[in-house]
């Protein structure tokens, strides 16, 4: 710990004429602010907000669906190498899914050849290509079609989110009920989570499951 707090304190500027006070270390503001802090932890190691978290919120996708975007975005989500970081004894960090690499964020949600699978599934079933991409935070803002409005964008980046939280969602039953992992069953949850929210959030939709699993793109335009 002394180690630790050394290092922590060795390039603070002591001022001897100075009363001691609390400040705010990001930007060197004085003042705390809850969009400061988000902005800082969402901008992961060196602080740089992405341009991902602009949109993130906004996604059209159910809360809970989005809060656990947001954890994998920010590489804050207790894979197995995160956990392992933070003391948790493991018996293993291996990917739950693929069993082969380190279980990181940007592994299991984007790496790992079952998530991949996943996304080309995804891909079919919407009908459009994007350009592969290194970064989870870049794979979600490439979730755009250029002809789209700004609300249908929304809608394809909840498709994102929704593909994120099922692939979780099997990690977990995976790693505590020994379930196999299936990537045609990860892209069916995702539909059908994608879907409930149009069905309940969505206004002027009328459309059914199965218009949504065959058409979704022509389900989209629906949305204004």
């Amino acid at each position: 710990m002394e180690e630790v707090f050394s290092q922590y304190i060795e390039g603070a500027d002591v001022k001897h004429n100075r009363e001691d006070a609390r400040v705010w270390g990001e930007e060197n503001l004085e003042q705390y602010s809850v969009n400061a802090a988000y902005k800082s932890l969402s901008g992961g190691h060196g602080g740089i907000y992405h341009a991902a978290f602009e949109y993130l919120w906004k996604a059209k996708a159910f809360p809970s669906v989005l809060s656990t975007s947001w954890r994998a975005l920010v590489n804050r989500i207790p894979t197995r190498e995160g956990l392992s970081r933070r003391g948790v004894i493991m018996s293993s960090i291996a990917c739950a899914l693929c069993d082969v690499k380190e279980e990181s964020s940007q592994h299991l949600f984007l790496e790992c050849t079952h998530a991949q699978r996943v996304w080309v599934l995804c891909l079919k079933w919407l009908g459009i290509t994007l350009v592969q991409q290194n970064s989870l935070k870049d794979h979600f803002l490439s979730f755009h079609i250029p002809q789209a409005s700004f609300n249908q964008n929304l809608a394809l980046k909840g498709i994102w989110a929704a593909i994120v939280r099922c692939i979780w969602d099997q990690r977990n039953a995976i790693t505590f009920k020994q379930y196999v992992v299936d990537a045609e069953e990860i892209l069916q949850m995702a539909q059908l989570k994608s879907w409930l929210w149009m069905k309940y959030r969505a206004s002027n939709n009328s459309h059914s499951l199965t218009d949504w699993l065959l058409n979704p793109l022509i389900c989209l335009r629906s949305i204004k």
